[in-house]
């Protein structure tokens, strides 16, 4: 594991006796083949699941990088069927595990768009929630354009899940840059943000913005992202990481596909929050 952060000054003794889970993210590299990428996921899913992960997450987009932002209006999914979702179900299940499909395409009521939607399996296979990418990304910088908004119905809903391993809250990449979404969320346990950034933002903002993220909320961060060089031209950041409540990055993958694992120690972040009571101390004009 690797720590670029340094070490907390409230050491792992003090939470020796706290309930402990192994937590993973996915990295990869996603093409414009659905039934490719869910071959490379699952084999990344199992190298998780073998290493004793018990909550993993994929990134966004894991199950398509299209060759042109209409791609994905091809593959969209009615909720609750499609070989998508099914996957994600009978992989859960099978490895025993909670799995999150970072992004999956899901069918709109407006024709021509989709919702980018997170969806969280737990390990009997079931889905218990669906957050829909509220924040669409748009950039102009250079050869870099995007405009999500052409092709996604954005989300108007937060979503936050109780889990065995504390309480969960949903987003997805350009969300990262929009730190009242996880405000709203209310005390959350672990924040997870499967992402797609550009190579160029990733290098300026990934991991301050993930740092912070986690630093501001005291929370566990699960960053599952796409990274290296795709089929239709783009370059994506990578660098997925796992960051703790005080800020240390735990472990990270800086490019290419694999998986990242840590250990999220619920006694900790207690002892944390207990420590440094931001959390409580928050004050929203007049106090």
């Amino acid at each position: 594991m690797s720590s670029s952060a340094g070490m907390s000054p409230i050491t792992m003794s003090d939470s020796s006796h706290g309930t402990k889970v192994r937590v993973a993210a996915v990295q990869m590299a996603s093409g414009p083949s659905v039934a490719a990428n869910l071959e490379e996921a699952f084999r990344l899913i199992e190298e998780a699941a073998s290493k004793q992960a018990k909550l993993v997450v994929l990134p966004e987009y894991f199950c398509l990088m299209g060759m042109k932002d209409t791609d994905k209006l091809a593959v969209r999914e009615t909720p609750g069927e499609g070989r998508i979702q099914n996957f994600l179900s009978e992989t859960a299940k099978r490895f025993g595990i909670w799995l999150v499909g970072g992004s999956v395409p899901l069918v709109s009521a407006i024709p021509d768009k989709i919702h980018n939607s997170c969806l969280v399996y737990d390990a009997h296979g079931q889905q218990v929630a669906r957050y829909d990418k509220i924040h669409l990304f748009g950039l102009a910088l250079g050869n870099e354009n995007f405009a999500e908004e052409r092709t996604i119905d954005a989300g108007n809903r937060i979503v936050a899940v109780e889990s065995p391993f504390g309480r969960i809250g949903l987003s997805i990449c350009y969300d990262l840059r929009f730190p009242e979404l996880y405000r709203m969320m209310g005390k959350v346990d672990i924040i997870l943000a499967p992402a797609a950034f550009t190579a160029i933002t990733g290098k300026a903002h990934w991991e301050t913005l993930i740092r912070a993220r986690a630093i501001e909320n005291q929370a566990y961060l699960i960053a599952p992202a796409q990274g290296g060089f795709h089929v239709n031209g783009r370059e994506t950041n990578g660098d997925s990481m796992i960051v703790d409540p005080w800020g240390v990055i735990l472990d990270r993958l800086p490019r290419g596909p694999g998986v990242v694992v840590a250990e999220v120690d619920r006694a900790y972040q207690t002892s944390v929050r207990a420590s440094l009571p931001a959390l409580e101390h928050r004050c929203l004009l007049p106090c």
